[in-house]
């Protein structure tokens, strides 16, 4: 399987995390890729640039005014006096009969769901870089590849269509998503990471082309809290395009592996004909933000569960901090996607 990358992604180095009212340093972190880069080493993976695209893909999912905003930012606030070293909002208006703000502090406020995406001046190039990694991989799907890897950072399924949300700005996997449906009426994706996609889940919620099915701890006590919650199907015409498989913490190997058995149903019964697997390996054991339990051994299981949907896949990179086998575990997902195609 090939592997697109680019060291674009180190533009990207934001340092704010809020975790229970104590500021740390985040654990999105450029050494995510080292470590990554290092599995993708010892799988012999081939690295692939990316084609830069554009804005064209990331506007079929974003709206105009949040594009705009992104790409401004931080020169604008860095244009204020006495303005700090990252972009941490200070207000979240909840749109109400609102108006949106011309100001970039509540500019700031309207496009961010939360305080963990801060914002410095590389986050557009950053960000701009991982949406054409995952945009390439969907092209090479296309083109005829069976399977190809993303790795993307920073990473992006809490993003919705206009919100930064949980270290992400722009939706990689929902991009690579509607990349794919140039060519294919129906389009699954696959949501393994430990936290909840909802921000991919948000941007198809009433789109009836696109499954959403994502597989995470269960968000009555972990991130994001009000979203991610089985009884979340969809609405309109998307009613019943939409699949959470909540889990509850700690839940390891073999308990992982049926709810994929569950996923796994949902989607032969839509019958697409390309997947996008949002690829999170925080659901590891060892991860720091400490939510499921699953081992390197299961995600070589996981990686043979996925190859077993049969679909033509993009496996775009999520989650997955700084661990002594993240490397290793991202190895284990491919081998094991190798193994069972």
């Amino acid at each position: 399987m090939k592997a697109v990358h680019t060291e674009l992604h180190r533009n990207h180095d934001p340092q704010f995390y809020l975790v229970r009212g104590v500021v740390k340093r985040t654990t999105e972190q450029p050494e995510r890729a080292d470590r990554l880069l290092a599995g993708l080493k010892a799988g012999k993976h081939e690295l692939v640039a990316p084609t830069a695209f554009g804005q064209g893909p990331r506007a079929r999912v974003h709206s105009p005014e949040y594009l705009n905003f992104l790409e401004e930012a931080w020169e604008a606030w860095a244009a204020l006096p006495d303005a700090g070293s990252e972009m941490i909002p200070n207000m979240h208006p909840v749109r109400n009969e609102a108006t949106y703000p011309t100001h970039i502090v509540g500019r700031l406020g309207w496009h961010t769901t939360d305080t963990s995406a801060p914002i410095g001046p590389g986050t557009w190039a950053g960000a701009c870089a991982a949406t054409d990694v995952a945009v390439t991989a969907a092209q090479m799907a296309l083109d005829g590849e069976d399977a190809v890897y993303a790795l993307c950072r920073p990473p992006g399924h809490h993003a919705y269509r206009d919100l930064a949300s949980g270290f992400c700005f722009m939706n990689n996997s929902a991009i690579a998503a509607a990349h794919l449906r140039q060519r294919h009426e129906r389009v699954a994706i696959l949501d393994v990471d430990v936290h909840h996609g909802n921000g991919t889940q948000g941007i198809f919620y009433e789109r009836p082309d696109v499954l959403t099915v994502s597989i995470h701890a269960d968000p009555v006590s972990y991130y994001p809290f009000v979203w991610g919650h089985a009884h979340e199907r969809g609405q309109g015409a998307g009613l019943g395009a939409n699949l959470n498989i909540p889990l509850p913490l700690k839940t390891g190997d073999d308990a992982y592996i049926t709810a994929l058995e569950t996923a796994a149903r949902m989607i032969h019964a839509f019958a697409p004909t390309a997947l996008v697997v949002a690829l999170g390996l925080d659901a590891s054991e060892h991860d720091p933000l400490a939510g499921l339990a699953v081992t390197t051994p299961g995600f070589r299981r996981i990686g043979a569960a996925l190859a077993q949907l049969g679909l033509p896949t993009v496996l775009v990179q999520e989650g997955g901090y700084l661990s002594d086998i993240l490397g290793q575990n991202l190895t284990a997902v491919l081998a094991g996607f190798e193994e069972a195609r």
